[in-house]
């Protein structure tokens, strides 16, 4: 996921790499990059210094304060942390300036790192203060201020990631931390462009007041490449993702049989078992968000339960597990049902299942199978399901049940 920052006069490409997340930012015609001292008129704080300078040798340890003194513009929820390399940390404290208040943090297992615990203030500068000891017990104190963003900006993450290569249904998304008013959706989506090698047109729309996604009418044409381009005021960062070779499963929840087509071609059915009269799977085109070897699937989490308040199913390692929809909807491995249910019976609370074994090491069943030749960005459709309701686009990456001519009509700058 890539992290920008957004101020209400647009976007800037300034760019840094903080902790492996690509950040580009804007605060208003300030810049965010890094500072070697303090606020102007203030004197510099070294970043680390042995607690007793001249009377003991310097420690080995190296204490390292992400995103580094003087930073601002700082995300919320933002990539802050402390490491400490040949050494341990001993004591690290993050502390409001204005109002001394002190943020808790959670120190690593191995005493190698550090995070804030939850989101931090907007437009509040904090000190962070580390310390640390090598192996021989020789210490070592780091520093910085930090700044993070004003409650003026607001933060958005762009997916997929810069480089990634996806399946022919995955849109370009940016999802706001803050609701963007229909007075600033035209500027702020000027602001990006996306583009394709294949030439399609792509649209964006606004999904939400949070949310603004970008596609073109069709599924992206495979093997082509897209390219997400955030301009302002010249200055220009460019993101780039490959589309895959495409792969589109249609899941009839009649014949309770799922057809995978590779590039137009058929290559394999599969028996499933969808959900219930009582519990129908969505009909529409979803696409695959997330792929998980386990995951832990509890009824009452997606409200679920029975009369006793217990959830309506509780398993604990649900194998070759794909998303389908923020609401709960996944096509997974199933190792409970009998083997006569699947391509017989539809008997989920309204996901897809595929026979699997229990701990999902066979290779050879079909919920493994289906799972390493499927790709983020995959489409899976689901059709002839009991299910009478709408698929909402914003429900996880459904856009493609929007028409074209209403996803146009929800952009300000079509």
């Amino acid at each position: 996921m890539i992290t920008l920052f957004t101020s209400r006069t647009g976007l800037v490409a300034t760019t840094g790499v903080l902790g492996g997340v690509l950040a580009v930012t804007a605060l208003a015609g300030t810049s965010n990059a890094a500072t070697s001292g303090n606020d102007a008129g203030n004197q510099p704080k070294p970043q680390a210094s042995a607690s007793q300078a001249g009377t003991q040798e310097a420690s080995d340890a190296r204490i390292d304060i992400t995103p580094g003194q003087g930073a601002y513009g700082v995300a919320i929820n933002g990539p802050v942390s402390v490491t400490v390399s040949k050494g341990k940390l001993t004591k690290v404290t993050m502390t409001a300036i204005a109002t001394g208040a002190e943020t808790p943090g959670t120190l690593s297992a191995d005493g190698t790192s550090w995070k804030p615990n939850g989101r931090l203030e907007r437009a509040t500068r904090y000190q962070i203060t580390a310390e640390a000891e090598d192996a021989k017990g020789r210490s070592v104190t780091g520093n910085a201020t930090i700044t993070t963003v004003s409650p003026n900006d607001f933060i958005g993450h762009l997916s997929p990631q810069d480089g990634s290569t996806v399946g022919v249904g995955m849109p370009v998304t940016v999802n706001f931390d803050k609701a963007i008013g229909d007075s600033d959706k035209a500027a702020v989506e000027s602001e990006i462009h996306v583009s394709s090698s294949s030439g399609q047109q792509v649209v964006g729309h606004w999904l939400n007041a949070h949310r603004l996604d970008f596609r073109p009418e069709k599924y992206w044409k495979p093997r082509s490449t897209v390219t997400v381009t955030l301009n302002r005021h010249g200055i220009q960062k460019t993101v780039t993702f490959r589309i895959g070779r495409s792969q589109i499963s249609t899941v009839d929840a009649k014949t309770k049989q799922m057809t995978v087509v590779r590039d137009g071609k058929t290559i394999k059915t599969i028996p499933i078992s969808s959900g219930s009269t009582e519990h129908p799977t969505y009909n529409g085109q979803m696409v695959i968000s997330e792929k998980f070897e386990h995951v832990h699937m509890n009824g009452a989490s997606v409200g679920l339960t029975e009369k006793d308040g217990k959830p309506s199913y509780d398993i604990k390692a649900v194998p070759h597990a794909m998303r389908l929809t923020d609401s709960g909807t996944f096509i997974h491995g199933n190792y409970w049902a009998a083997d006569s249910v699947f391509g017989k019976v539809n008997t989920s609370h309204g996901c897809v299942g595929l026979k699997d074994d229990r701990d999902g090491g066979d290779g050879k069943q079909p919920a493994a199978w289906f799972f390493d030749q499927s790709m983020i960005g995959d489409v899976v459709i689901v059709k002839n399901s009991d299910d009478k309701t709408r698929l909402a686009p914003d429900n996880g990456l459904s856009d493609w049940n929007m028409p074209w001519k209403e996803w146009v009509a929800g952009s300000p700058t079509a």
